[in-house]
């Protein structure tokens, strides 16, 4: 496996296209050098592994100062930020908003591979989320992906993945994915984008399969990608090289100084 944080920002940097152009066709352009390019996704990505990296003891003003260190380095990504974060970035006295939106789970995935026990993870992951979603669709949406990510990582089987987010946060995701890509829309929120993302993980048979699942759902499909693509980068602990090499190549120099440091952080 090689620069861990590329399976969120891969599956960020490929849905962006459909962020605002949604597809049901599963078998969409993969790469288009000139229309896609990593989002705020990517940058928040980045923003909390940083945190990780430097942060302790982690706690909400660092992460604050962090996500806004990066929020304002990077102030117009392709396809923007939410107007309350726009705000927020803009706003030290500004604390957190009681969100439920995806931008909790788009950006913990590196929290998933930080720690050695599920616990700490799950933690973490709510920090992570509380210092702008301290909504709790916003916190459980971060530790239900983190989670994932963690199970994934550590050897879990997709059925001992899909067991304990059912238990532990109350997703269905017996819901057969047919059903989904029939009715699903454009959703910004925790609670109907999470589970959505981890069914077209469960449902996939390898990194780019999952990416096109849950990317042809039509829904918020940048964060989805990140979402879906950390899980499955996870699982599959590889992906194809052109996805790799595309991803990274978007990326600028301080932000591949972040993915590197972080994939020695974890060994």
């Amino acid at each position: 496996m090689e620069h861990l944080l590329l399976g969120a920002i891969a599956g960020d940097v490929i849905g962006s296209l459909y962020e605002f152009h949604p597809t049901k066709d599963y078998s969409f352009t993969l790469l288009h050098s000139r229309m896609m390019d990593y989002t705020d996704d990517s940058i928040m990505t980045i923003a909390v592994a940083d945190w990780l990296l430097h942060g302790q003891p982690f706690t909400l003003p660092s992460l604050a100062d962090t996500l806004r260190l990066w929020g304002n380095r990077y102030r117009y990504p392709h396809g923007g930020y939410g107007g309350i974060f726009t705000a927020w970035l803009s706003r030290k006295e500004m604390g957190p908003y009681n969100s439920w939106g995806n931008g909790s789970a788009m950006r913990v995935s590196s929290v998933g591979y930080a720690f050695d026990t599920l616990e700490e993870t799950q933690r973490v992951a709510r920090l992570s989320a509380e210092v702008t979603h301290n909504h709790p669709e916003g916190i459980k949406g971060a530790q239900a992906t983190a989670a994932a990510i963690f199970l994934a990582r550590t050897g879990a089987s997709k059925e001992e993945i899909k067991d304990f987010i059912t238990r532990e946060y109350g997703y269905d995701l017996d819901r057969d994915y047919k059903d989904i890509h029939a009715t699903y829309r454009f959703e910004p929120s925790c609670q109907e984008t999470v589970p959505q993302s981890i069914i077209a993980f469960l449902v996939s048979n390898d990194y780019e399969d999952a990416l096109r699942l849950t990317i042809s759902l039509g829904g918020d499909a940048d964060t989805m990608g990140a979402i879906t693509g950390a899980i499955a980068y996870a699982y599959y602990k590889e992906m194809p090289p052109a996805i790799h090499d595309f991803a990274w190549n978007k990326l600028p120099d301080d932000m591949k100084d972040i993915v590197t440091a972080f994939d020695g952080m974890c060994g």
